[in-house]
Parts: structure tokens; C-alpha cells; sequence
């Protein structure tokens, strides 16, 4: 992961406002960075979105392809996450990106392993023959701390926009069966989001926690956790990082801290896609894509 050199004199102005809840950049210990949140930014693909959350940029782009179910759940479909850092910067180029790009690919599936978090069910087509896997594509343009919950608001933000052919299974009077594509393209399903989890990530400063830590706090803090929080404020996992400890008291406030925040956060999201889907295809593009 991208990483700053600090000196001690530095840490410790960190650390110490982070104390007294006054960051570097003047916010508190439970406020976000602004959020730019941009959907169908990519023509090729089945949804997409771009979200800057302070300096971290991040590309996701969903393709939504015809497969076969896997053995364990032949009624259902599935999410497959692939990963690419090396844009980024020359430290993340090779190994260095690849285990990166693995790590984040590992957490979205295990966040996405919670049973309600997508109706996988809806992307079955044809039972135990085929059935809608949809492939995420996550692209990390830039890296300015806090990756992990600017991942998950993008991919929460292109799977709001992706929209699914509709396809009808046709059987001939020999049993063989045919799958017919809608010809029309505003013929479609859309995913409910509702139960998509987002990731809140909290860094441990000093005795205290801030949520969506720079590259410099993050540089201070020994340890972080990461917990997937719905909408409704429901933990689906966490996930320790750092080689620092935690302990159980703070875990349990770091745990509160993740719940309040998180439930806010799905509200500011939901709230910004709703206000994109109404304007249609009369929005301008705002984006370097635009």
C-alpha cells in the first residue's frame, strides 16, 4: 500500500490533535472527507461508478455475463472481484500491487459472502444451467488513504447502477431449451442495494479512533478495523489490520463508532444516487471521463 514517510515531530501533531478530536485537515474523528460520487462513467459496461474520497480515486466497472451455477448453489448466480493497484504508483507495480489487489479482492468477498447483502437468486436464469455472474472490476487510480471504504461505496454505487438484460428460456417440443435475449434495452432488471454493506474502516490513534484516515494518520495508527456495516446499522464482518493490538473495550467502541457512521454513510450515498437517477440521461458528465 502507497505509504508516507513521517517525522517524529509530525506523529506526534498528528496524534495529539487526534486527542483533542481536531485533525490536520479540521475535521473530527467521526467526519468523512467529501465524497465525489459519479455512476455510468464506462459505455462498455453493464454499471459503473467513480468515487474521489479526498485524494483516493477509484474506477469500478461491473460486466454482467452468462455462466454456470456453481455445484453448492445451483439457483442462484455469483459476484466474481478482480483488483488492479498498479496504476496507482511505481511501488504498487508487480508483487507489490498483486497482493494489494488479492487483499482487497479477499475482503469484497468476504464482505459479499452475507446471504442478503445481493438477491443472487434474481441472477439465476435456468437452474443448474445458467445463471448471471457478474464480474467487478475495481481500478484504483489513486491512493490518499482509506481505500478500503472508497472501494466499497464505488462498488455499492455500480451495482445501484447496473442493469441486467432480461432473458426468457424457451423449450422446443424435443426438450432442448433456448435462451432469448430481450431486444429491448430499457428491458432490463436492476439490483437492489438496500442490504449492500459499505466498509467503515477504524484507525487507531493514540487512545482514541478516527474514521477514513489520510495517508499521514494512517501512517500513526498501528492497527485499523474494518467492519461491514447495512444500512440498517447490522455488522456482517470484521477484519483486523496492522501489527498493532486492540483491546476488547476498544473493539466494542470502535465497534459503535462503525454502526453510527455507517448508517450515515448509506444515507449521504443513497441519497446522491437517487438524486443522479432522476436527472437520466440528461446529466452532464462531470468526470475525467466525461
Amino acid at each position: 500500500m502507497a505509504s508516507v514517510v513521517l517525522s517524529e515531530a509530525e506523529k506526534l501533531y498528528i496524534v495529539h490533535g487526534v486527542q483533542e478530536d481536531l485533525r490536520v485537515d479540521g475535521r473530527g474523528c467521526e467526519d468523512y472527507r467529501c465524497a465525489e460520487v459519479e455512476t455510468d462513467v464506462v459505455s462498455n459496461t453493464s454499471g459503473s461508478a467513480r468515487v474521489k474520497l479526498g485524494e483516493t480515486d477509484i474506477l469500478v466497472g461491473i460486466k454482467a455475463e452468462m455462466g454456470t451455477p456453481k455445484l453448492e448453489k445451483p439457483d442462484e448466480g455469483y459476484l466474481e472481484f478482480f483488483v488492479d493497484c498498479s496504476s496507482n504508483s511505481p511501488e504498487l507495480e508487480g508483487r507489490g500491487g498483486e497482493e494489494l489487489g488479492t487483499d482487497i479482492a479477499n475482503t469484497l468477498y468476504r464482505v459479499f459472502s452475507c446471504e442478503n447483502s445481493v438477491d443472487l437468486k434474481s441472477l439465476c436464469i435456468n437452474p443448474k444451467e445458467h445463471c448471471w455472474v457478474l464480474y467487478v472490476d475495481v481500478l484504483l487510480l489513486e491512493c490518499g488513504g482509506n481505500i478500503f471504504d472508497a472501494i466499497s461505496i464505488a462498488v455499492k454505487a455500480a451495482l445501484f447502477n447496473t442493469r441486467i438484460p432480461k432473458v426468457r428460456v424457451l423449450e422446443d417440443e424435443e426438450g432442448t431449451k433456448e435462451i432469448e435475449l430481450s431486444d429491448d434495452p430499457y428491458d432490463c432488471i436492476r439490483l437492489s442495494v438496500d442490504e449492500v454493506p459499505c466498509i467503515v474502516t477504524l484507525s487507531k490513534i493514540g487512545y482514541r479512533h478516527v474514521v477514513d484516515a489520510t495517508l499521514q494518520e494512517e501512517a500513526c495508527s498501528l492497527a485499523s478495523l474494518l467492519i461491514s456495516v447495512t444500512s440498517k446499522g447490522a455488522i456482517t464482518s470484521m477484519k483486523k489490520v496492522g501489527k498493532g493490538s486492540l483491546d476488547p473495550e476498544s473493539i466494542f467502541e470502535m465497534m459503535e463508532t462503525g454502526q453510527r457512521v455507517g448508517k450515515s454513510l448509506h444515507i449521504a450515498l443513497q441519497k446522491i444516487l437517487d438524486e443522479e437517477e432522476s436527472l437520466g440521461t440528461s446529466r452532464p458528465k462531470v468526470g475525467f471521463l466525461g
